[in-house]
């Protein structure tokens, strides 16, 4: 199957599993895609893999997992948030840098978006990566509500996590031309999701804020549309799912090294084994 489109769902911590698959595309140089999306923790998985950088996004994870800079539960009910965002970006520009170069190069001629969501409307925004935005395009894709500061501006805008808007962007990528979609899922893929504590206390939390607040209100319910979407496909639409059997051994916010490294290890044989499908 040649894929034209490949979506990196978001997930926290559990992106250690999508590192793992994507540097086993990294090793086979498999890239069949003219378009690609990253959500969240996916764009941070996505950017090294655009870069072609093998292992750094999981050197990365493990630099935030051992940091106390980085997650501090002290902070919790500060500005700033139990976990810092804004350190993702020393880490991709000091600790593990991200060759912002070569994904530039790379991705010339490509369709490259980075979902975030839009503070103001509630809605979901597809931000084009350049030079000078890339890593912070990241950031505000992987702006988590109340864990992290909660909202990050980038030239004049505010944005947070794009799960809470498009979270599994299908019908986004098919409304703009893509047919046959690879997926890189961190949870089993017919696993559908209930109201998290996020998305309640949100929906209440914006009350004065109505758009915002529907958002939060119905994000389960567009993720799991987005599921029945994927599994009632128009006719000229392939979707192929790359998802774990099990839930993953780290979470959304919690993980240690051995977590990170077992779930690294798990895509790593997923995507070994797409591979050998081809």
């Amino acid at each position: 199957m040649k894929y034209d489109c490949l979506i990196v769902e978001g997930g926290g911590f559990k992106t250690a599993f999508t590192a793992g698959i994507l540097d086993a595309f990294i090793t086979h140089n498999y890239f069949p895609f003219s378009t690609l999306i990253g959500n969240s923790g996916g764009s941070v998985a996505l950017s090294y893999f655009l870069s072609g950088q093998y292992r750094f996004c999981i050197k990365a994870m493990n630099v935030l997992a051992k940091d106390k800079q980085f997650a501090n539960y002290r902070r919790t009910f500060s500005k700033k948030g139990y976990l810092d965002i804004d350190y993702i970006s020393t880490v991709a520009h000091e600790k593990v840098p991200f060759n912002v170069a070569d994904a530039v190069k790379k991705i010339k001629g490509l369709n490259v978006v980075f979902v975030a969501t839009d503070r103001k409307k509630g809605t979901a925004e597809y931000l084009i990566p350049n030079k000078k935005d890339w890593i912070q395009m990241v950031v505000a894709s992987s702006t988590l509500p109340f864990a992290t500061k909660g909202v990050h501006k980038l030239n004049g805008r505010s944005y947070f996590d794009g799960g809470w808007s498009d979270p599994l962007p299908v019908e986004w990528a098919y409304k703009n031309g893509c047919k046959n979609i690879l997926v890189l899922r961190t949870i089993p893929e017919d696993n559908k999701v209930t109201q998290s504590w996020v998305d309640y206390f949100g929906s209440y939390y914006f009350q004065s804020t109505p758009k915002l607040a529907k958002t939060f209100e119905s994000a389960f319910d567009v993720y799991n549309k987005t599921l029945d979407f994927i599994k009632n496909a128009p006719s000229d639409l392939n979707v192929t799912q790359i998802s774990p059997k099990r839930n993953l051994n780290s979470g959304t916010y919690s993980y240690s090294k051995k977590t990170l490294l077992s779930d690294y290890r798990y895509g790593l044989d997923k995507g070994m084994l797409h591979l050998n499908r081809r």
